[in-house]
């Protein structure tokens, strides 16, 4: 099964894919039904969850039902135990939207909900991060999880990401982070698709952001708070809801 996903991941274009997995996850839930692992976004339970990965494959980790990744699990439990953001009228911009979430915030009443994207089908604004038709001081909540490391000139988009976030708003900024790692590495001369995928992770990454990623969001102007999240959750709970242990939430505030 894990090569099978492997294969998939990288040789089917992702907004086909996004379309595709309306019609095959009811199946998938179907078959995986089970008591051990929980969904904690749509509250499904199943035997098991199915691998993910572009480079290397991670056991465990998709959500049948939501094709929720851990990092969308973290994200989630986070803004329902710690913020407001489900109660509180809020102006929100989310970049690439996550099935996991799309379909959730766009219902919600207390938000004035839009997605954007250059590719994704799911969104409602065409547009580049590094370009933003959107006026300064615009959102108060901003999503931009697993897109900076697409971008070639990540400074650029940082700096449109702080313009548009209203003075107090939030921004969520989640990346592939190697903690391991004190700096960022990148290497425009690995060109071989399966060679990027081994070393960034993921065939179109053009960086494997480390330590330093707080720092130049900080340089940019936000305040970040480093949020080591699933060490507020209960151990039995990361094992049950698969989460990654450590996964850091970046946590930025525009400054009043």
């Amino acid at each position: 099964m894990k090569k099978l996903f492997k294969f998939i991941l990288n040789t089917i274009p992702r907004p086909l894919l996004i379309r595709l997995s309306y019609l095959v996850r009811p199946v998938i839930s179907l078959f995986l039904r089970g008591n051990t692992y929980t969904d904690p976004i749509d509250g499904k339970s199943f035997s098991k969850f199915l691998p993910y990965g572009y480079g290397t494959q991670r056991d465990n980790v998709l959500s049948p039902s939501t094709l929720s990744l851990e990092r969308h699990r973290l994200l989630w439990l986070y803004l329902k135990n710690e913020t407001s953001f489900f109660s509180a009228p809020a102006k929100v911009l989310h970049f690439a939207p996550e099935q996991a979430f799309y379909k959730r915030f766009r219902k919600l009443k207390n938000l004035e909900y839009t997605t954007t994207d250059l590719n994704s089908p799911l969104a409602d604004v065409k547009a580049d991060i590094c370009d933003l038709p959107f006026d300064t001081d615009q959102y108060d909540i901003i999503f931009c999880n697993h897109v900076l490391e697409h971008i070639p000139d990540d400074t650029k988009a940082m700096q449109e990401l702080f313009r548009v976030l209203k003075p107090g708003g939030m921004a969520i900024l989640q990346i592939p982070q190697d903690l391991n790692r004190e700096k960022t590495f990148e290497d425009n001369s690995i060109t071989d698709p399966k060679e990027r995928a081994k070393i960034f992770g993921q065939y179109d990454h053009v960086r494997v952001y480390g330590k330093d990623y707080f720092k130049k969001l900080r340089t940019i102007g936000f305040n970040v708070e480093e949020v080591d999240y699933s060490q507020k959750i209960a151990p039995q709970e990361v094992t049950k809801y698969c989460l990654a242990k450590g996964e850091i939430l970046p946590v930025c505030y525009k400054p009043m």
